[in-house]
C-alpha cells in the first residue's frame, strides 16, 4: 500500500524515513533475558515483522521482535525459501480460521497464483476444504500444482465461472486478487468472505454476507501457528517459492517488478553479502 499510494490516499502519511518489509529469516544472535524460548543462539530462524508507529519493518540487517513471533526454520530451506513463509502463511491460516469451514465445504480463492493465494489454496486443502481457484490460462498449471481441485479463467468472469461449476455458488471467498464486489456472485446465500484489505462489504448490496477483514497482525505472535507452519513448509504442505532475490541496494527494483504484476512466488532482498 506504501508502494502504490492507496495507504497516501487514505490520509495516511507516514514520518520518513519508513522501513517496510514483514518478513525475515536468517541466524538468531540473542535472546533477552528471562525469555522462555526452545531456540538458541545461532539457529536458523523466521519471523513476522509488524511495522507500526514506534517500530520498523524487516528490510534491515538486524531486529528485535517478540519471542512469539519467531520459530526455527523450516529445516533444509534457504533464508530466501524459508523468508516466504511467516506473514503470507500466516494471514492465509488467519482467513481459514476466520472463516470457519467444515470439512468438505467449498472455498473460492482469487489470486491463487500469487504468495498469499497459493497458501491459501494449499492449506484450504489441506484443512479438507474443496477449493476453486482462478489462474490465468499461463499459470493453470501452477494453480493446480498447489492442490486446487477446480480452476477456473481469473478476471472479470470469475464469479460466473465458479456459479457454472457450482450453480448454488461456494460456501466462502478469499478475495486474494481484490475483486470485491465483481467476485460476491460466486457466493452462495448466507457464505462468507474473506478479505485482506479492510474491506468490511460496505457497498455490496449483499446484506446475506459474512465478511471478514483479516490483518496479519492479529497473528503476528501466534506462536503456535507460525509453528505449525513451518513444519507444514517442511512436510510439503506448503510450498516456498521465490521469484527472484536481490540485494539489499536494488530494493526498488524489486518493488517496481511488484507494481508491474506478474510476480510468481516471492521477491526476496538479502543483506548476506
Amino acid at each position: 500500500m506504501w508502494r502504490n499510494g492507496s495507504r497516501a490516499e487514505e490520509g495516511s502519511t507516514p514520518d520518513v524515513p519508513v522501513v517496510p518489509g514483514m518478513d525475515a529469516a536468517g541466524v538468531l544472535l540473542e535472546i533477552g533475558p528471562d525469555t522462555p524460548t526452545e531456540l538458541s543462539v545461532g539457529d536458523d530462524v523466521v519471523a513476522v515483522v509488524v511495522p507500526d508507529g514506534t517500530s520498523h519493518g524487516a528490510y534491515r540487517e538486524d531486529l528485535v521482535v517478540p519471542v512469539k513471533s519467531v520459530v526455527a526454520a523450516p529445516r533444509e530451506a534457504s533464508y530466501a525459501e524459508a523468508s516466504t513463509l511467516p506473514m503470507n502463511a500466516l494471514t492465509a491460516r488467519l482467513v481459514l480460521d476466520r472463516l470457519d469451514l467444515p470439512t468438505g465445504a467449498t472455498l473460492a480463492v482469487t489470486g491463487a497464483a500469487g504468495a498469499f493465494g497459493g497458501y491459501v489454496v494449499q492449506l484450504g486443502v489441506a484443512d479438507g476444504l474443496t477449493v476453486v481457484a482462478d489462474a490465468s490460462e499461463a499459470d493453470e498449471e501452477l494453480v493446480a500444482g498447489l492442490g486446487a481441485q477446480h480452476v477456473v479463467r481469473r478476471g472479470e468472469g470469475f464469479a460466473v465461472a465458479v456459479r457454472e461449476l457450482l450453480p448454488d455458488g461456494v460456501d466462502a471467498l478469499a478475495d486474494g486478487a481484490l475483486l470485491g464486489v465483481d467476485a460476491l456472485p460466486a457466493v452462495k446465500e448466507g457464505g462468507a468472505v474473506a478479505t485482506i484489505r479492510g474491506w468490511d462489504g460496505e457497498g455490496s448490496e449483499r446484506d446475506d454476507l459474512r465478511f471478514e477483514p483479516v490483518f496479519v497482525g492479529d497473528y503476528a505472535e501466534n506462536h503456535d501457528a507460525l509453528d505449525r507452519l513451518r513444519v507444514q513448509a517442511e512436510t510439503g504442505v506448503l510450498t516456498l517459492r521465490v521469484a527472484d532475490v536481490v540485494r539489499a541496494d536494488d530494493a526498488a527494483e524489486a518493488h517496481r517488478r511488484l507494481e508491474a504484476g506478474g510476480v510468481r512466488g516471492r521477491m526476496v532482498i538479502s543483506f548476506e553479502d
